[in-house]
């Protein structure tokens, strides 16, 4: 029986396919994590030490909260895998998942804090902690920011997840085996050999799958998957694509960045959170990369963390004049203002993507749109069409695609700097993040070079 066991584990290691079962859709099986490394997975907000590779497990320190994903998408699929937590007390929770169909990045949800976890479906991998009305630990499945789904069974308090019909999970330092299958906007979960719990209509329902980091140890083996036929999603229905992008803060320290002795202790890395003070000592005190960029999208986030101050700001007029009384005066209204900042582009403080509390809203070109020597649409494609700054405090996300001399800005899902000309802009140069003397905090910050 002992060797028997042996033989089994060998087999999932290698991904190698078992006898399928008389109910098993056809298809070859093949490894989702190969054993030795973290090759073909992509560490999307953790620290760089918080998965890693031992004794053919992906073990998670649990530490930052954040997730590891796949690089590449699934549709419909069968996956395998055994799963054991390691609290740090025999009856401490053991917290963790298995994301399905998420996107590339952490969900921009707002709200002071950063969301550490994506879209998507995800599938309960806990222990130790049992809350029968609303939540268990062994083997819910529940829609998170912003995904949708339909659960098997009505929940007591109405949400969008489905508690298992029975207790089939181990408890700490023990080993359990999911089977998770998603075909055509479904989810099943079998615990240790029975189906437990169950989702339809889920939205998305093709993305990528992920392991989550959540507070405590936590061990996966013997990771497997069976790709099933397409049934054709729909656009809207296909998670967030992260192909071709690369992090440019690690969440751990400042490598990629020029770290200029006078930073020390005022740009800093705290986890997912890339914190400034506003009080460097260097005397260029901008963050810059180390490496130059030109045609690029980047994805930032990014807060002021102070408390608003009721500032008078000027007012901005569509075509990106200042706008004034009939005594030629600016008009001034009164804001919560939280701070300054920006998004050097190209080596250049002209062409800066601006962060700030004035009325105009966030995304603006400054040095292009203040430069009354250019033209007139030049000017006005680099003022904001649209205020789409969230409420003080809450974490923002630009997505700002520059291609060429052309510049395009989307601020919280909306288009505020559509196909903007920056005239002389350079083909290359580094990114900065931009001191004016206030505290700001960035995060997730991905680049994709582009051809």
């Amino acid at each position: 029986m002992r060797g028997r066991a042996i033989g089994l584990a060998l087999l999932l290691t290698l991904g190698l396919a078992l006898p399928a079962r008389a109910d098993e859709p056809p298809g070859e099986w093949g490894p989702l994590f190969n054993g030795r490394n973290l090759d073909g997975w992509v560490n999307v907000n953790c620290a760089p030490d918080t998965f890693y590779v031992k004794g053919n497990e992906i073990i998670t320190t649990g530490q930052p909260i954040g997730f590891l994903r796949t690089a590449k998408q699934y549709e419909n699929f069968l996956c395998e895998f055994e799963w054991k937590h390691v609290p740090p007390a025999p009856d401490a929770v053991g917290n963790s998942g298995f994301f399905v169909w998420c996107d590339a990045f952490p969900a921009a949800t707002g709200g002071p804090g950063l969301n550490p976890f994506s879209r998507g479906i995800e599938v309960q991998v806990l222990v130790n902690l049992e809350k029968k009305d609303s939540y268990t630990s062994h083997g819910d499945l529940f829609s998170i920011h912003g995904a949708r789904c339909v659960p098997d069974r009505p929940h007591p308090q109405g949400w969008e997840r489905c508690l298992p019909s029975e207790r089939r999970c181990k408890g700490a330092g023990e080993w359990n085996h999911y089977r998770v299958e998603g075909n055509d906007g479904r989810i099943t979960l079998a615990v240790n050999g029975k189906v437990v719990s169950g989702v339809s209509k889920c939205n998305p329902r093709k993305g990528y799958l992920a392991l989550e980091s959540e507070g405590s140890e936590c061990h996966f083996r013997n990771l497997r998957i069976k790709e099933l036929p397409s049934t054709a999603p729909k656009p809207g229905e296909i998670a967030i694509d992260g192909t071709g992008f690369k992090r440019l803060y690690n969440g751990a320290d400042l490598t990629n960045w020029k770290q200029e002795p006078g930073h020390r202790g005022h740009w800093v890395a705290k986890g997912p959170v890339l914190s400034y003070d506003g009080k460097s000592e260097a005397k260029d005190k901008d963050l810059w990369s180390e490496k130059s960029y030109g045609d690029l999208v980047m994805v930032c986030d990014w807060r002021f963390p102070a408390k608003p101050k009721k500032t008078p700001r000027p007012l901005i007029l569509p075509n990106g004049d200042y706008d004034t009384d009939e005594a030629g005066k600016q008009k001034m209204v009164v804001v919560d203002d939280v701070g300054d900042s920006g998004i050097y582009l190209r080596g250049s403080s002209k062409s800066q993507v601006n962060m700030w509390c004035w009325p105009i809203g966030s995304g603006e070109v400054y040095g292009y749109r203040t430069d009354k020597s250019m033209p007139p649409e030049v000017r006005k494609g680099v003022t904001p069409k649209v205020k789409a700054d969230r409420k003080p405090g809450d974490w923002n996300r630009f997505i700002i695609t520059m291609k060429g001399d052309r510049l395009n800005v989307n601020l919280n899902g909306q288009a505020v700097i559509e196909d903007a000309k920056l005239p002389g802009v350079a083909r290359t140069g580094p990114i900065a993040l931009q001191h004016h003397g206030d505290a700001v905090e960035f995060g997730n910050i991905w680049i994709k070079e582009l051809k």
